[in-house]
């Protein structure tokens, strides 16, 4: 019987000494911001939300200079891609014109470029490794 607790409790210690090898962080730096006012509504995706509405996670950034980052924590490690907006006037949507085209700075993950509708995922995917990625992105 004490051979049973001693292997319990040795299986217990190494299960919590071993630290958690699918989580990642992933920091996220926005540069070239041309105007101080309003936030970066920044939204990070996989494959299979990239197309959708719904992002992986997202964050919302108050803009106070010509740069903001903002770090994702526990992440699984795999391929992302981000989609972002200056939401110059705080009114919480892009804006566009009659004709659907972005009245707002926008950009992508690579600093993909976007013909007729958003960046390609091809293009806009990046590799978040096991333990920590950082990613910066120019606004145009």
């Amino acid at each position: 019987m004490k051979s049973i607790a001693t292997l319990t409790a040795l299986i217990a210690t190494s299960v919590i000494a071993v630290p958690f090898a699918s989580a990642s962080d992933l920091t996220v730096t926005v540069e070239g911001i041309s105007k101080t006012q309003g936030t970066i509504m920044l939204g990070l995706f996989d494959e299979a939300t990239y197309n959708g509405d719904g992002a992986v996670t997202g964050a919302n950034l108050k803009v106070e200079s010509d740069a903001v980052s903002v770090t994702f924590e526990g992440l699984a490690p795999g391929e992302y891609a981000v989609r972002l907006y200056h939401d110059l006037n705080d009114d919480g949507e892009m804006n566009t014109n009659p004709f659907g085209m972005p009245t707002e700075p926008y950009a992508f993950s690579n600093d993909a470029k976007g013909r007729f509708g958003p960046a390609k995922w091809e293009a806009a995917k990046f590799t978040v490794e096991a333990d920590s990625t950082t990613h910066t992105i120019t606004m145009n």
